[in-house]
Formats: C-alpha cells, structure tokens, sequence
C-alpha cells in the first residue's frame, strides 16, 4: 500500500510524493516517488523525466501522512 506524504525538507518547499512504507526508525534514507510541489508543480531542482528520488532522513524535518481516498469515505461518529 503506498503512502502520500509531504516531506519537509530543511532549508526546500515541502514536497508532495508517494511512499511503498513509511521510513523506520533504523532507517537513514527514504524514497518517494513522483516528486512534486504541493500545488502539483515539478520542482525546479530536478530533471522532468525523473520518477524517484531518495533523500536522505537527517536532512528531514518532519513528514506528514496524508488519508488515502478509502480513508475519506469513512463515516465517523455523527451526533443529533
């Protein structure tokens, strides 16, 4: 199952992008594909035909998890 997730990277605009699993605290890199900015632009410090990209955790801020489409549909608790 993948993942969208925003990647905050230090010192960049966050990215947008998919991840096969989430990165494990043992891990020292994460790779996530079809990198782009959050409004769907390409980011100008990597070539166009590119589809992944591996970064690197320690130059990573923080990552933010996104629900995926089947998560949405959920109805939660509704109270008349």
């Amino acid at each position: 199952m993948a993942y969208s997730v925003i990647l905050h990277v230090a010192g960049e605009t966050a990215i947008l992008g998919e991840v096969e699993e989430l990165p494990k605290p043992t891990d020292s890199t994460i790779t996530v594909s079809n990198p782009r900015q959050r409004d769907g632009k390409d980011l100008h410090y990597i070539s166009n035909n590119v589809v992944r990209v591996i970064w690197p955790i320690a130059r990573i801020n923080f990552i933010e998890i996104l629900e995926s489409a089947e998560e949405e549909k959920i109805i939660g608790f509704v109270r008349n």
